[in-house]
């Protein structure tokens, strides 16, 4: 067989492993590994697997995963989680679709000093769901606002998705932080404008909540007051150049753990559990990594990259229409597979083709983690979706994903505007 009839044997039978049920990173270390050694040499695959085991193991920015994560597991342990959307609540509750806000707004705070969507979506359907449930709102808008709120961790920095991507393509990762910025305080803009043209059109669907004074707005600043400090000293140290991503992934676990100390809701076990889960998270991000890069080496062999390259230039497509096309691509495959899956496997693939008909870096990546968000709201596997129907069993997934749907026509939208101003994106990088 030729090296491209290989490598599309390799993904054909990568993504029937990953349908039968094997781990992600698994399937596409041996598809990546057997795949080398067909096409170059069984002592090459061998030495090619310990060089990146070796250079992951041993690279700095690495360290970035397990530090962020460490810090989000302190806060949720803290309840950070319920602090934030208490202070939303208080802000905006008051009006139609108040609530449905504030949760928007406090998944966008919570992912400020968090690493994971699905970690998001599990706090505010804890707390946020029922809370409006409480107050009337129906079951479609409020589950759809948790769900759809919950993506906005994939944006918002820390990001574990743009380590992922920067780890994938060597590209700096505080550069993808500072470009999530804007585009993840858009999001959450977008996502609260649904909501309020929703309760315009039907009231009944988000009733205004109760109206707080100045002295009750104030005691819930209060308590985000610190959270607020961290989210500004970590990602601002990285803006102006004080510290490194992986520093300020230091910085942020120490502050996290200082000020729930200081707050008196952490305990020895608590410290212990939060250290667990953080390393059961990173062992599995590893292996994703291990996985993807040992296919990536594969795939970089077949010479597929360079043959999609060579097509989309001989039709003569304008880069904007490739651009489109990779972009729809993600949409499809983000209703089959989830978001670290789709990314590991899609951008070993799209990576050389979009920077070779130049487009930057940071702005593909900024648009990829853009797709996958949308893919953790889309049947049939929208796992924001599952998490929240594992928090409120008493709510069909039928119904949660249709109050997902309004959000995905947002998140299309967003992407357009994104697309269409890239300063957006790449301003915040380029200071």
């Amino acid at each position: 067989m030729s090296p491209v009839e290989t490598g599309i044997l390799g993904i054909t039978l990568l993504f029937t492993m990953v349908a039968v049920g094997m781990p992600i990173g698994f399937a596409m270390g041996l598809v990546g590994f057997f795949g080398f050694a067909y096409l170059v040499s069984f002592h090459a695959a061998v030495v090619k697997l310990s060089v990146i085991v070796f250079d992951l193991s041993t690279n700095y920015a690495i360290g970035t995963i397990p530090l962020f994560l460490f810090m989000a597991h302190i806060l949720f342990a803290s309840g950070i989680g319920r602090d934030l959307y208490d202070f939303a609540a208080r802000m905006i509750g008051h009006f139609r679709g108040g609530l449905a806000m504030a949760t928007v707004g406090a998944s966008a705070g919570f992912a400020a000093v968090n690493a994971s969507s699905l970690a998001t979506t599990a706090t505010m359907g804890l707390v946020a769901l029922p809370e409006m449930r409480k107050h009337g709102y129906a079951d479609s808008l409020a589950a759809g606002s948790v769900a759809a709120g919950g993506t906005i961790g994939s944006l918002i920095p820390p990001s574990g998705m743009f380590i992922i991507y920067g780890i994938l393509t060597e590209t700096s990762i505080g550069a993808m932080f500072a470009a999530g910025i804007i585009p993840g305080i858009l999001l959450a803009i977008f996502y609260m404008i649904v909501i309020g043209l929703r309760c315009r059109m039907n009231p009944k669907l988000g009733p205004a909540g109760p109206r707080f004074d100045l002295a009750g707005r104030w005691q819930a600043t209060k308590r985000t007051v610190d959270v607020i400090f961290l989210f500004v000293l970590v990602m601002g140290g990285i803006l102006w150049g004080w510290f490194t991503p992986t520093e300020a992934g230091a910085i942020g676990a120490f502050g996290a753990i200082v000020i729930s100390l200081v707050r008196g809701r952490l305990n020895l076990a608590e410290l212990k559990t939060a250290a667990l889960d953080t390393l059961k998270t990173t062992g599995m991000i590893f292996g994703i990594l291990f996985g993807a890069l040992t296919f990536n080496a594969f795939v970089t062999v077949t010479t597929i990259p360079l043959n999609i390259v060579g097509w989309v230039s001989a039709v003569d497509m304008a880069p904007i229409y490739v651009l489109l096309l990779v972009l729809l691509v993600y949409f499809v495959l983000g209703m089959i597979l989830d978001a670290s899956a789709m990314m590991t496997l899609t951008v070993p693939l799209f990576f050389p083709l979009v920077t070779n008909l130049g487009y930057d870096a940071v702005f593909f990546g900024v648009l990829v983690v853009r797709m996958t968000e949308i893919a953790l709201i889309t049947p049939p596997v929208g796992m924001n979706v599952y998490v929240l129907s594992g928090v409120a069993r008493d709510i069909p997934l039928p119904t949660i994903f249709r109050g997902t749907a309004p959000f995905v026509a947002a998140d299309i939208l967003h992407v357009a505007l994104l697309i269409a101003v890239p300063a957006l994106v790449l301003w915040l990088p380029s200071l």
